[in-house]
Order: C-alpha cells, then structure tokens, then sequence
C-alpha cells in the first residue's frame, strides 16, 4: 500500500481510499502535504488538522463547481462534486465521536453526494427502507439492462464506511455495466443510521437484512429470485449472518473475511493489527451504544461465525487480501472450511499477482472489484461481456 504518512497507517489507509475511489492524486497531494509534519505513528493525534486540510481543499472544487452551473456545464460540475462529497467524507470519518465539526461536515457531504447525482443524472437515487420505527437509507442504483425483471445486489457496509463510499467503490459501477441492480445501505451502525437516527450496530444482522429483501420483493421491477448479498470489512461479518437467516437470498460474496471480529478487538487491546480509523476504542463503543470498553466487549462476544454458517445453502464467494493488516489472513478459510453446506463455494486470496493485498483490496480495488462482479454476474445471470 501506497504510505503517503510514514509509520501512520490509519492517515495513509484514509489517503489511499480517496485515491482509489475517485480522487485525484495532485489534489490530494495538495491536502496532506502540509499534513505532513504534523502526522506521527499515533493516528489519533492532528485530526482536525486533517479535516481543515481536506474541507478546504474540497470547498475550493465546490467553487468552481458553481462556476460551471453559471456557465450549463452540468457534466463538469457533477464531477467536481463527485470528488468535493469523496473529501469531506474521508475527512468526517477521521474525526473523534463527539468532534462539534463531524455532524456538520456528514450532512454537507449527503448534500454534496446528492448534487451530484442531480447534475450526473444517472438511474442512480436515495430510498427509504421501512425498519422497526423508523428507516433505514440507502442508494439504488439500476442496472444496465433491458430486462423486465433485474438482479440485485444488497450491499454492507463495514464498521466505518457508508452508503456513499460503497457507490465510489469500482464494484458498484463495475455490477450496474454488467446489468446488476445495486443497493447500498446505510445498515445499524453506519452512515444516516446511527448520525441521524441513533440506530447502533446490531451483531444479528438479519434484523435488518430481512427488512430490506421485504422492501426489494415489493420493487415491481425486482426479480424476487435473484437477490444477491454482498459485504466489505465488517460485512464480511455481517452478510454471511444474514444469508445464513434471509434464505431468499440466493448467491453471496464478501471481500474481507471477518469470520471472528470478537477475537480480532482482543487482539486489537494488544495492540495486535492495525486500526481502520483513529479514536478506535471511542468509535466502537459509539457504533454499538456500550458505555464503556467492558460493555463493548460484552456486545463484540456475539460478533463470530462459527456454528452459523452450515445453514447457508446457496453459492458464496469468499475474498481476502493476502496481507491483510486489520483482519488476519486465516479467517477467510475458517468461513470458507464451515461453509459446508453451500453448493458452489470459492475462495480468492488476493494477492500481488492480483493486486489490492490490503483490508479489503483498498490499495488496488480494481482487479478484485472486477473479479467479484463476475462472479455475482455469472451467478445472477448478468452479463461478463458486451
């Protein structure tokens, strides 16, 4: 991985995100290099400085931006706030839980995000799932198909990400070319569900996955049989608990294998791997609604696959980077070796030959991105070629 912050990780991994999800790579150099002298190896230090870097620097695409409006150029302005809403959002995710600036910074990049969409005018929208009380938000994207009934693909978001950074993923683009329908959700735990509606993480996932394939199978234009699962990061927990409890979905993939998260957070007390964002310890207490590390602990203690993934019966795809920092290696064969019961079951362990060797391929999304919506293609019958 690309390590812009010498012995800093967490700032690199953020950097490197923004690069391989649409960025470009001088602006971005134009953010961090002041940053330079003030980053070290304890991530959780400079912060603010972090978010003032990249705020600025997206403001001033936003500026010109409404210089193209003034001029009809809708196209060119839709990509200058394609890349102001990536900003913002890896500044926000890099802020302490509490931070007065964080709240304000996420809903200006949901306005950005929808600017976006507005002047991009693709078949690409903000939908509302109905869950318990309240909703739960998510992007839709359609797929480039004639047919009268479309696959979809339900995406999860890990422990830190977002609806909109799962559609600056290359996967998303990469399924709608092939014909697949993408959802992206902001699931408990993540994006507008626990900022805007305090909706904390739940380690039963199906809670909420069912939800949403009850919503799809009321979409006159979904096909009903062909609803994929897919998760990243801490979906590599989250989707393979809910196909083992939602059979209607019918195929499923993962990149990044977190088959026993509760044993990784041990670890992680030990200073053992690396950390997907700074102020760690205040972030998942926050995600999961514990007051304090020990009620954290007792929640995490539910967060592992095993004895769960005999029941899933439909075709899986499990992909993991080779030298994965955050989550070890050897999990993807633990989910993989306890999928006995699906009929059509592959590992990928990514590698250099490949590329994208990090937590789930963010330093080269691309070669993966591409060879897991094959695989969903080939499984939803979507399309592999032209």
């Amino acid at each position: 991985m690309f390590i812009y912050f010498p012995k800093n990780y967490v700032w690199s991994m953020s950097t490197v995100i923004a690069a391989t999800h649409g960025g470009s790579i001088g602006e971005i150099d134009e953010f961090c290099r002041p940053l330079l002298d003030k980053s070290s190896d304890d991530a959780d230090v400079g912060t603010v400085e972090f978010l003032h870097a990249w705020i600025g620097g997206a403001d001033k695409l936003i500026k010109m931006a409404e210089q193209d409006l003034e001029k009809n150029r809708e196209l060119s302005a839709a990509k200058k706030y394609y890349r102001a809403a990536l900003y913002y959002l890896i500044a926000e995710r890099m802020q302490e839980q509490g931070h007065p600036e964080r709240l304000k910074v996420y809903k200006r990049y949901l306005e950005l995000a929808e600017l976006y969409r507005k002047y991009k005018k693709d078949d690409v929208k903000r939908v509302e799932i109905p869950y318990q009380n309240s909703h739960l938000s998510a992007i839709y994207a359609k797929g480039k198909t004639t047919d009268e009934k479309q696959a979809i693909v339900v995406m999860m978001n890990g422990l830190d990400s977002t609806k909109e950074l799962m559609s600056y993923c290359p996967l998303a683009d990469e399924l709608v070319e092939r014909g697949i329908s993408v959802l992206m959700v902001d699931q408990p735990g993540t994006g507008e569900a626990i900022r805007l509606q305090d909706l904390r993480a739940v380690y039963n996932s199906e809670i909420w996955a069912s939800p949403i394939v009850d919503w799809l199978c009321e979409q006159p234009e979904i096909d009903q049989h062909r609803i994929a699962a897919f998760g990243i990061s801490l979906g590599g927990y989250y989707c393979p608990r809910a196909v083992a409890f939602e059979p209607r979905f019918c195929c499923a993939a993962i990149w990044g294998a977190n088959h026993d998260w509760r044993a990784v957070q041990h670890a992680r007390l030990k200073r053992e791997g690396e950390n997907p964002v700074p102020h760690y310890w205040k972030h998942v207490e926050w995600v999961f609604g514990a007051q304090d590390q020990k009620e954290f602990f007792e929640i995490a203690e539910n967060m592992h696959l095993n004895g769960v993934l005999d029941r899933i019966k439909v075709p899986f795809l499990v992909t993991h980077g080779e030298k994965d920092r955050q989550i070890p290696l050897k999990y993807a064969y633990e989910t993989y070796d306890q999928l006995i019961n699906s009929p059509d079951k592959e590992l990928l362990v990514i590698d250099d030959e490949m590329g994208g060797v990090e937590h789930s391929s963010i330093d080269n999304p691309l070669n993966a991105g591409a060879y897991i919506a094959d695989w969903l293609a080939e499984h939803l019958n979507g399309k592999t070629s032209k």
